[in-house]
């Protein structure tokens, strides 16, 4: 049960030497008790000349983001790297400079209780323009059970006379994403209040110069710094002295090397007798086998078209090398509609683009699913640079199936039932199958009928509630959660370092909310025009560069060419 250990396969790459990461160490350190007093005004005027830069280097990293993976940045795939990059880093800016006039206390657009007491905080939309643009769509952070709803500890702390003292953050960056590993740092800096050095994944450290570029007034603060290399670098930083705390997007496999040891045998004895490799505070975002659970109801023709496209797009969205791309597809075995839905979800998988398998090792995990599938149904040819979408049907809803405890990280996705027939059955049968069954906490997806909604709006609550996801979709791709920003992103709370499955902690998480727990993601069961994360987006090459533009100065003067590109979507 396990995500792939991506170490094995990483590529060859030029490393910054160690003597230079040592320098930047130093330099960092030099600078973090400094970044501890640096006043709310200070950080965020650097906060929006980082917008300004982000925004200038944009076109560059999005092309070559494209030439990486294959793309063309004039056609409309190009549209992943525009919403996956820049536009959602310029969108972190914004928020955590909004946050920072506010002294780490920003306004929460609404709070309510559930019945159990739990705080929930609305944090989406967060303004009149948000609801025009994205109509329908909120996003919810849940704080933990018995605790309260308070933002910016470590701001309320200073405001309150303890300074603590500063601290270099180490950020491992992950290699399919461009926006992850900024993104990660901006949350060390602004969140967790450390200067930080990010070291690229060698699949994108192609994206070192732009990153640099776009947090230029951060470099030169001397809060922020990016070096590259591989696990050698990787190591010499994770167990440097003047390394003070650790977040790892990646792989369980990659966490546990660096906290037990790499040897399979050093793992096991230490983790029986507690004794860590390295013993530093470490977050971490490690992945999922995502399940997209759909709830049977009364669907239309139409309904199922909708959807059939957008469960298709959870897969085939950045060649479905995403930790949250759908990887299991959940239906009722009594529901009528059920192989409707299967076969057009089939379609549009066949009709999207093959995409290049840029991610390393790709090939390989297909081969290990196909050794234990060999019925797996492949929508395509195979070649070295291409992994087609493949789809295996009926795989047995069992603890321990392959399927269902192994991260693909490629284009296959797996299909199974639930002997339910109808809501009522099956959201009963969906939680503990989720939670038991699917290996990680990361994120998943419901997809309801709004009558079934309303039919069972309790039932379907409560089953909200007993998914231990960190992060749930409503009718919404768990990438939208990613997106959005100010909900949180990060594994349900409560995995030991023994046991670290999809991570501890969260990023991203804008309203500073102190202590969440899940993040809740809404979306009408049918959206129009079409979402921008849909693969057969036909202007996500026009529609990404006016989403950057519209969140680096959002105003309704900027609307016009936003919804020009999305209405012909």
């Amino acid at each position: 049960m396990t995500s792939p250990n991506f170490a094995t396969v990483a590529p060859k790459g030029s490393s910054t030497p160690i003597e230079e990461v040592d320098r930047v160490v130093e330099h960092l350190r030099a600078h973090k008790d400094a970044w501890v007093r640096t006043p709310f005004e200070r950080r965020a005027e650097l906060l929006d000349r980082c917008i300004e830069r982000t925004v200038a280097v944009a076109d560059d990293w999005v092309a070559a983001a494209c030439r990486a993976k294959g793309l063309d940045p004039r056609a409309p795939q190009a549209g992943e790297e525009w919403l996956g990059g820049p536009m959602v880093v310029v969108r972190n800016l914004r928020l955590l400079s909004e946050a920072m006039r506010a002294h780490g206390q920003p306004s929460i657009p609404e709070v309510h209780e559930r019945p159990n007491g739990q705080k929930v905080a609305t944090v989406f939309p967060g303004s009149l323009l948000e609801k025009l643009m994205y109509t329908g769509i909120t996003a919810e952070v849940w704080v933990q059970p018995g605790k309260e709803l308070t933002q910016g500890q470590v701001y309320r702390d200073k405001a309150a006379g303890a300074l603590p003292p500063g601290k270099v953050g180490l950020v491992l960056g992950a290699g399919n994403v461009a926006s992850i590993g900024p993104m990660d740092a901006l949350y060390k800096l602004f969140v967790d209040d450390e200067v930080v050095i990010v070291k690229t994944n060698p699949v994108n450290a192609y994206l070192q110069p732009y990153w640099e570029e776009a947090f230029r007034p951060l470099v030169d603060e001397g809060v922020f710094a990016v070096v590259r290399g591989g696990a050698d670098v990787g190591k010499h930083l994770t167990a440097h002295p003047h390394v003070d705390t650790i977040h790892i997007t990646g792989s369980d496999r990659t966490y546990d090397a660096i906290v037990w040891g790499a040897d399979p045998e050093e793992q096991a004895r230490r983790k029986a007798s507690g004794d860590k490799k390295i013993d530093k505070p470490i977050t971490s975002e490690l992945g999922a086998v995502t399940p997209v659970l759909v709830v049977p109801g009364p669907w239309s023709d139409s309904d199922i078209e909708f959807q059939a496209r957008h469960v298709a797009s959870m897969v085939a969205n950045n060649a479905s090398f995403n930790c949250n791309a759908a990887k299991v597809i959940v239906t009722a075995e009594g529901w009528p509609q059920r192989e409707h839905f299967l076969e057009r979800v089939e379609h549009h998988l066949e009709m999207a683009a093959p995409r290049k398998a840029y991610y390393p090792g790709a090939q390989e995990r297909y081969d290990g699913f196909l050794e234990h599938y060999p019925e797996a149904r492949p929508l395509g040819p195979r070649s070295k640079a291409v992994v087609p979408w493949t789809i295996i049907d009926d795989v047995p809803a069992k603890a321990g199936e392959y399927a269902l405890t192994n991260e693909a990280f490629c284009g296959v996705v797996a299909e199974t039932r639930l002997p339910a027939s109808d809501a009522r059955g099956f959201l009963k049968a969906m939680v503990p199958f989720a939670n038991d069954v699917c290996w990680g906490t990361l994120s998943c997806v419901v997809l309801v009928h709004p009558t079934t909604e309303r039919q069972l709006e309790k039932e379907l609550e409560e089953a909200i509630a007993g998914l231990r996801y960190g992060g749930i979709g409503v009718n919404a791709f768990a990438g939208v959660i990613y997106g959005l920003v100010t909900p949180s992103w990060g594994a349900f709370p409560g995995h030991p370092d023994t046991d670290i499955r999809s991570g501890r902690g969260v990023v991203h998480n804008t309203y500073l909310i102190d202590h969440p727990q899940r993040s809740v993601v809404r979306a009408p069961f049918r959206m129009n025009p079409t979402p921008a994360w849909f693969a057969d987006h036909q202007t996500g090459h026009l529609l990404g560069p006016e989403l950057v533009k519209m969140e680096a100065n959002p105003t309704f003067l900027r609307l016009p060419p936003v919804l020009a590109a999305a209405l012909r979507g």
